[in-house]
């Protein structure tokens, strides 16, 4: 048994199951009830014909929902008769003396319907292997695509936590580097300074080489004055005078008209700040448009 028809089996097991129990206690009832006032042959036939009738509408109703089609009006005959199979029960539960185990089967026919309905739904739901094989592939495909996003992006993360774990470390041993360094270099000078500022050191250094400072008033043997290591004042830069648009299109002219083929743009440039001319990147290529532009004009 494949596993559609074992799927298809649990569905309308039930409802076949249920519908049979249905029609025989009706049946059962119809002949109890009505044996006392009619021949039972008779009240046989009138519970044979409802269960018929419930029987016929069942099967034509399969038939329909098997072509893919559906009638609302044997739809309502069905449960009609299944209403009718209820009320039969019940009014004879009612009728004993103790009503109270037909009433627990009473719903019987009403359940078989509806297990009936559950079966057809099925049906129009239901799906070929090789729907159902695609349809896992697809899924699978999803799951598959999901996982491989999320490894990549706990990859990314982990070489990016790797990554700036590197530089944070070779930042701290720079700045480690250059603590020391400036630890021993401050140390350097403190001892330096101390130095310079001893009144033996122009004595021990006058005997191997020549005075190099005069006596001060408060020193009887000039000193030897060793290189000051700190603050300078820093010299005022040379500002060049600011060239004019004219006289930037005229060395801009003259360059272009050194060379044969002219000068690039990139060529002439470097030509104009190696000849010690000062302009802006803007000033230059604005210079160089208007040049070009009347050469080509002067053509």
């Amino acid at each position: 048994m494949t596993k559609p028809d074992f799927k298809r089996l649990l569905t309308v097991g039930p409802a076949v199951a249920m519908t049979a129990v249905s029609m025989v206690l009706t049946l059962a009832v119809i002949v109890m009830w009505l044996g006392g006032s009619m021949p039972w042959g008779i009240a046989l036939v009138v519970g044979v014909g409802l269960d018929g009738g419930w029987l016929a509408t069942l099967a034509y109703e399969r038939r329909l929902a098997r072509q893919g089609d559906h009638s609302n009006a044997i739809t309502g005959v069905g449960w009609g008769f299944g209403a009718v199979a209820t009320g039969v029960l019940v009014a004879h539960a009612l009728g004993e003396p103790s009503p109270g185990p037909w009433l627990a089967v009473a719903w019987l026919p009403l359940a078989a319907k509806a297990l009936w309905l559950v079966h057809g739904l099925w049906e129009r739901t239901a799906l070929t292997p090789a729907a159902l094989d695609r349809i896992a592939t697809i899924q699978q495909g999803a799951r598959d695509q999901a996982a491989i996003a999320r490894a990549e992006l706990r990859a990314e993360a982990g070489t990016e936590e790797t990554r700036l774990d590197a530089v944070t470390g070779a930042g701290k041993r720079v700045a480690e580097a250059q603590a020391k360094a400036a630890r021993r270099l401050s140390g350097a000078w403190s001892e330096l300074d101390g130095v310079r500022q001893g009144d033996g050191t122009g004595r021990a250094l006058t005997c191997v080489t020549e005075r190099v400072a005069p006596a001060s008033q408060d020193a009887s043997q000039p000193r030897w004055q060793l290189p000051v290591w700190g603050s300078f004042e820093e010299l005022a830069a040379i500002e060049a005078p600011a060239l004019t648009d004219d006289a930037i299109d005229r060395i801009v002219t003259e360059l272009r008209a050194s060379t044969n083929p002219p000068m690039t743009y990139n060529a002439l440039a470097a030509a104009f700040r190696k000849a010690g001319h000062s302009a802006g990147e803007t000033r230059l290529r604005a210079s160089w448009k208007r040049v070009t532009t009347a050469e080509a004009v002067g053509q």
